[in-house]
């Protein structure tokens, strides 16, 4: 077991974190080939202490990251399927997988991710792995990284297509400018005139929009419930034209 460090949350990071929120991101990516999860497993051993937010769990009151030893068999899932629970609709089957998967909370006491793959073909896939993460941990792209340098050219199987560069812990205090106190004290005082500009510009828009300030009434928008109401994955493929209709029908700008 390595020894455990910590590092505060950020204050984003703690909302989307938060027992009312706990907002989480989910990416659907097809395959032209059946997945084999030993491969999958065999990468992420390799790479995921490379980054240290996916080896890294929340403290029990949520405010730090707390590194931790990663079972990767614990986040890599493959479910059983039933041959006759997909008939002819593989599609439909991964939609309502993921579906389901958004009413099941991630695991707090292990880093908040997770990698299922489905053995399932579609419309335009062979399999599909559906990767699921709070939004805390990282973005869509950070994750999507981690991914790439978990995967092989085929040219070329022992060898990554990409690498992901190891992130360094902001050290808590690093100044450039300790040899020119006057130089610094320009920067403090233009930091702190920028921030009160900042924190009154962003109060103002806050109680304009308690008061006035509505979003524009579009057939897109939902109603006043929808951020509590469950969620269901459609996955459908659309033409530039339809976004193009639906872009003229609501008025919207370039």
């Amino acid at each position: 077991m390595q020894n455990e460090e910590e590092e505060p949350l950020s204050p984003m990071a703690r909302v989307f974190q938060s027992p009312g929120i706990d907002l989480c991101a989910i990416i659907n990516i097809g395959f032209k080939t059946k997945i084999n999860p030993d491969v999958v497993l065999d990468a992420l051993k390799q790479n995921v202490y490379k980054h240290p937010r996916f080896s890294s769990k929340l403290s029990e009151n949520g405010k730090k990251w707390i590194e931790t030893e990663v079972n990767v068999e614990d986040h890599v899932i493959v479910p059983y399927i039933d041959p006759e629970e997909i008939c002819e609709g593989g599609q439909s089957f991964v939609d309502d997988y993921i579906s389901r998967l958004t009413l099941i909370p991630l695991d707090r006491s292990r880093p908040l991710w997770d990698i299922h793959i489905l053995n399932v073909k579609t419309s335009d896939a062979e399999a599909v792995g559906v990767i699921r993460f709070n939004h805390a941990l990282a973005d869509a792209m950070s994750f999507i990284s981690l991914v790439l340098a978990c995967t092989h050219k085929t040219s070329n199987p022992d060898m990554l297509s990409t690498a992901i560069p190891s992130v360094k812990r902001r050290s808590t205090v690093s100044h450039s400018l300790e040899n020119g106190w006057f130089l610094r004290a320009i920067f403090t005082i233009g930091s702190t005139m920028r921030l009160i500009w900042n924190t009154l510009v962003d109060m103002f828009l806050l109680f304009a929009t308690v008061l006035f300030l509505k979003d524009t009434k579009t057939p897109l928008k939902g109603g006043a419930n929808v951020r509590s109401n469950p969620k269901r994955f459609y996955h459908r493929n659309i033409s530039l034209d339809d976004i193009k209709l639906i872009k003229n029908a609501m008025n919207m700008v370039r």
